[in-house]
């Protein structure tokens, strides 16, 4: 029996909202006798960009594995609509074609190959991607096997996008490249974003707020603003002195 001076018991729980913000309270996330998030509170408003910056092994992933109902959390309670999850790997079909890839989550969803091929056609140029759709996966550079994935997300028509370090195994140029992309492409086709990343810059050019996570267990330890109209240049001095803000509360000098 719980006595007057006790707090009362919040069981963890996800619940799918009908506004496409997104509210972590209190979140905390064990493996095993391993503290992956401890008392994670955020909060992504609808039609915002949120990044999500920490080092290696903080517990990013799992939090948006968790956002998106792959993983339960221990405590706290998360507050998401339906979400469509990009990988830090493109988890492109080898089998299929670039447009058949681009449409998979339309056929998983029901519709016919033709009516998917349709639909991912009609955005194919304004990815880059125009000239290539019967190209396998193999024979598509980094970059494109990325934008092949982005698109493929983008149609499973969720209100969130999580992303998952989308260029992380690429090369600095490429990087650079599809972060201009991938800004543009955000603003054709506005949504709520969960972007996670370990590239404090990448968050600066990307998003409208940033989290900072602490070390493992990722704690919450500071929030920036980023108020810069777009595009922004990563030689621009604000976008410059945000990510040295981001770095010192990170505790990297």
């Amino acid at each position: 029996m719980r006595t007057q001076t006790e707090a009362p018991v919040v069981e963890p729980r996800v619940v799918q909202s009908e506004d496409a913000g997104v509210t972590l309270a209190g979140v905390a996330k064990h493996f095993g006798a391993v503290e992956a998030l401890s008392g994670v509170s955020l909060r992504a408003r609808p039609g915002e960009t949120l990044a999500v910056v920490g080092p290696s092994g903080c517990g990013k992933s799992t939090l948006l594995e968790l956002v998106c109902g792959l993983q339960a959390p221990d405590a706290g309670t998360i507050d998401a609509p339906p979400a469509a999850l990009m990988p830090q790997h493109d988890g492109l079909l080898p089998w299929l074609s670039a447009l058949d890839n681009a449409g998979l989550a339309l056929r998983v969803a029901g519709r016919s190959k033709a009516e998917a091929r349709a639909a991912a056609h009609e955005h194919f140029a304004a990815f880059g991607l125009e000239g290539f759709e019967t190209t396998r996966p193999a024979e598509l550079s980094g970059g494109m096997r990325q934008r092949v994935a982005f698109l493929r997300t983008l149609l499973a028509g969720r209100p969130l996008l999580c992303l998952d370090e989308p260029f992380g195994a690429l090369d600095a140029l490429t990087r650079a490249q599809l972060q201009r992309w991938l800004a543009g492409a955000l603003m054709r086709e506005p949504r709520t974003v969960l972007l996670v990343t370990h590239d404090v810059e990448e968050a600066v050019l990307l998003a409208d707020r940033i989290v900072l996570l602490s070390p493992r267990p990722g704690r919450v330890v500071a929030e920036l603003s980023v108020e810069l109209p777009r595009p922004r240049e990563r030689t621009d001095p604000k976008v410059v002195e945000l990510r040295e803000r981001a770095l010192r509360a990170l505790g990297v000098d």
